[in-house]
């Protein structure tokens, strides 16, 4: 395989995307760096080059077509306003962004309307001022817009929020709806050609990840005679697998349920007369 047929995927190389979508990329069954200068890394058995980059570029290098794809966050990218287009939300990295000024100080959203607003977003947030019919004076900080208020240059700010804690500590207090549910995504360039069955694997493997993340496999044996009240509570994805077992009666269930709800189902499934419940994580799936 020549270079030019390896698949180029920007991946973060700092920040708080970096570790998850490398600790994911692993999980998906591609090699990852393991030294964190390295920019460039060749996994030749699954035919793709991973840059590290900023996540802020990535956006930027996808949708001038220089690499194919890249991860990033759904902020970023809007805020870059590259021509790349999201085509798998990746479930980590999750934050809101948010309206926030001294609390009283701003009555609303509509009470932006002429006011300062501080951000480190300024395109993302001009997009939003620009579908609500706001005009606003944008201030572009690099960071620590929390700060722009008490030091005189901002009425409000607008930035990425994830506990609170830092604001409240500025003595700020957010106002408003989210302007933006973020989190990691995959994205490709909007226009243009891509290896599709490269793709395809990379983004069916990505979401085996998710998956096998949100389920868990749950064994467990029951009385032939409750069989349908317990396959009610474990339907699984098309039907639990049940196969009879040596004791006259009793079967023995297979099923994939959610993980957040497997110790919930293990109390109902005892209460309903199954007996040796065993959870198991699943590694990887083809769904």
């Amino acid at each position: 395989m020549s270079d030019e047929n390896y698949v180029k995927i920007a991946v973060p190389n700092k920040g708080s995307l970096s570790e998850a979508a490398a600790q994911m990329l692993r999980e998906a069954g591609y090699a990852q760096r393991t030294d964190s200068k390295e920019l460039v890394l060749l996994d030749e058995a699954n035919g793709v080059e991973f840059y590290y980059l900023r996540p802020r570029d990535i956006a930027v290098y996808v949708g001038e077509g220089t690499l194919g794809l890249g991860i990033t966050g759904r902020d970023m990218l809007i805020d870059s306003g590259a021509a790349a287009t999201e085509i798998l939300p990746l479930g980590f990295g999750r934050s809101r962004f948010r309206f926030a000024a001294p609390r009283g100080a701003v009555p609303g959203v509509a009470g932006l309307e002429g006011k300062r607003i501080a951000t480190s977003y300024p395109g993302l947030l001009r997009r939003y001022l620009d579908q609500h019919g706001l005009t606003a004076k944008l201030v572009h900080l690099d960071g620590a817009v929390e700060s722009s208020i008490a030091l005189g240059v901002a009425d409000a700010i607008a930035d990425v929020v994830q506990t609170g804690t830092t604001l409240r500590k500025a003595g700020l207090a957010l106002f408003g709806d989210a302007i933006l549910e973020s989190e990691g995504i995959l994205i490709r360039r909007s226009e243009g050609e891509l290896d599709e069955t490269a793709l395809d694997h990379l983004t069916r493997r990505l979401s085996s990840v998710l998956v096998a993340r949100s389920y868990v496999i749950m064994d467990y044996d029951c009385p032939s005679e409750i069989l349908d009240q317990a396959s009610a509570l474990t339907p699984g994805f098309e039907s639990p697998t049940v196969s009879p077992l040596a004791r006259e009666g009793w079967v023995a269930v297979r099923s994939m349920v959610p993980s957040s709800e497997a110790q919930r189902l293990m109390d109902d499934l005892w209460d309903l007369g199954a007996r040796a419940i065993l959870v198991t994580e699943v590694a990887a799936c083809r769904l």
